[in-house]
């Protein structure tokens, strides 16, 4: 009788059985490495946007706002402040689309590597049967991807990448930066609307007052936007580190089969170590490549056909 600590993975079973299968065929003995980055038309023009916004942000705040004041120390600290922010957003950005989030080796799911794995009798393994590998715990398959994801929590279509287990934090950072700098910019909207109708609106900027107006009325909608946008998911989040439970786990429902640990281990986990000025930092762990684990030679042979394979009693 199987254990219900192996009963999982049901949705994506049947879901799977709903579609046509392609056959697996035997993970090559060599996968070279590479930056990862996703071939999705939508994850891509999504990615574009978001840079775009940035630089839009960027120019409003330089040319219409800062340059065009009297106030040097204002303009100083307000675009050091300003562009500090939005380069580390940006970075972020950049990191948490380009790391692996932590991808399952494909065609894994061979009589070979299971014996590998040094199971033990009666235990229950799952393969998945779209990108044919072994599943190990609270992985789930990415249909964007077209790989299974450790601890993954969703497809985001803004870093055209999943969230994932390796690029968890990056993702945080980037929502708080974005947060940071259009709440910032919003400040900055409101002084600079209240200081032009104090002065003369064609000594405030040297743009025409309409076109000031426009692009400062564009630049508030856009930072109010992403402010609650960002806050939201920067807080959602959080919530799942603390919680130790990702977003699809809580959306199927899926009961904690694991061993959960404090909100403060799971927050030194998902940042890499003990609290340090890395957390806020896009840069720390530079490798924009796949992860080691997934171009292991494994060993080699025919794919198991099962999709739930236990582990023959002695």
């Amino acid at each position: 009788m199987k254990s219900p600590v192996h009963r999982c993975r049901d949705v994506e079973r049947q879901a799977a059985c709903l579609q046509t299968e392609q056959p697996c065929v035997p993970v090559s003995q060599h996968i070279p490495s590479g930056m990862w980055f996703i071939r999705d038309a939508c994850g891509i023009v999504c990615g574009v946007i978001t840079w775009m916004l940035v630089f839009y942000a960027e120019f409003v705040v330089l040319f219409v706002m800062l340059l065009p004041s009297k106030n040097l120390t204002y303009s100083l600290v307000n675009g050091t402040v300003f562009n500090t922010l939005a380069f580390l957003a940006l970075a972020s950005h950049f990191r948490a689309m380009c790391t692996d989030p932590g991808a399952v080796p494909t065609g894994n799911a061979t009589k070979e590597y299971i014996e590998s794995l040094q199971l033990k009798p009666g235990q229950v393994v799952y393969k998945c049967p779209k990108c044919c590998s072994i599943k190990p715990d609270r992985a789930h398959h990415c249909s964007v991807c077209k790989r299974c994801i450790r601890k993954m929590d969703h497809h985001c279509p803004w870093v055209n990448n999943c969230v994932g287990e390796n690029n968890q934090k990056f993702f945080v950072l980037f929502t708080m930066y974005i947060a940071l700098i259009s709440l910032h910019s919003l400040v900055m909207v409101v002084f600079h609307f209240l200081y032009c109708f104090e002065d003369d609106w064609t000594k405030c900027s040297s743009f025409s007052p309409p076109a000031t107006v426009i692009l400062l009325i564009l630049l508030c909608f856009e930072a109010l936007l992403f402010l609650i946008f960002t806050s939201v998911m920067f807080g959602t989040q959080v919530h799942s580190i603390c919680t130790d439970e990702t977003g699809i786990e809580r959306l199927k429902g899926e009961q904690a089969r694991w061993e959960k640990t404090s909100c403060w281990e799971a927050m030194k986990s998902a940042f890499g170590g003990p609290f340090s000025p890395s957390w806020l930092s896009p840069f720390s762990d530079l490798r924009c490549k796949r992860d080691p684990n997934d171009h292991v030679a494994l060993p080699q042979g025919e794919i198991i056909e099962d999709d739930v394979i236990e582990i023959p009693l002695v």
